[in-house]
């Protein structure tokens, strides 16, 4: 091939210096994205929770039968759920923070297998008519629940879910009867004790 021929040939461009810019820009992004800490959690969705949780332990406490009794909890469950998602989702989108990528996909996929273990755990124990430990369990396993997703959090949420843990050992040890007390202690007490904690320190 003759040399007129190579310089005939055209030089492929250089790739655009705002393109390569971009690409950095969206590698920063996602590093910072899996590795920050989910910072969504809102100290207003603690304090609503604990409120209803202290309506339910005294609305369960009057129930003449355990199916009754597990209905209003059930029910605090679901307006726990509602309360926590909705204000969730309300301070990440103040804060401009993604709930399903990076941290807040961690502190999701850590927080629910506890949970469902507590959901299967709970028909389990109806069953074998070990009702009397299901409060210790919930305690137990929604607090392990809080301390595992709270390693991609703020550091006050760990310790919390171990307040939870150490409230659901006692009760899993005390007499039956106490059940709602334990409930509302950790569900309303320590719900409404770290809301207050994290609204003043961390906002929302």
């Amino acid at each position: 091939m003759t040399r007129d021929a190579f310089a005939a040939r055209p030089a492929s461009p250089p790739a655009a210096l705002h393109d390569r810019a971009a690409d950095d820009l969206r590698f920063i992004r996602r590093t910072m994205e899996q590795a920050g800490a989910f910072t969504a959690v809102p100290g207003l969705g603690g304090l609503l929770m604990g409120a209803t949780a202290l309506v339910a332990a005294a609305l369960a406490a009057r129930q003449p039968a355990f199916e009754r009794w597990l209905a209003v909890w059930l029910v605090e469950a679901a307006v726990a759920a509602a309360i926590a998602a909705g204000t969730i989702a309300r301070k990440a989108r103040s804060v401009g923070l993604p709930l399903l990528s990076g941290p807040g996909r961690k502190f999701l996929l850590s927080f629910l297998p506890p949970v469902a273990a507590g959901a299967a755990l709970t028909v389990a124990m109806y069953r074998a008519g070990a009702v009397g430990a299901i409060p210790g369990t919930w305690l137990l396993l929604y607090g392990s629940g809080i301390v595992t997703a709270g390693t991609f959090s703020v550091r006050i949420v760990p310790v919390m879910g171990l307040c939870f843990m150490l409230v659901g050992f006692a009760a899993l040890f005390s007499p039956p009867a106490w059940g709602d007390a334990y409930l509302a202690v950790a569900f309303g007490g320590l719900h409404l004790l770290f809301g207050a904690l994290i609204a003043w320190r961390y906002g929302g």
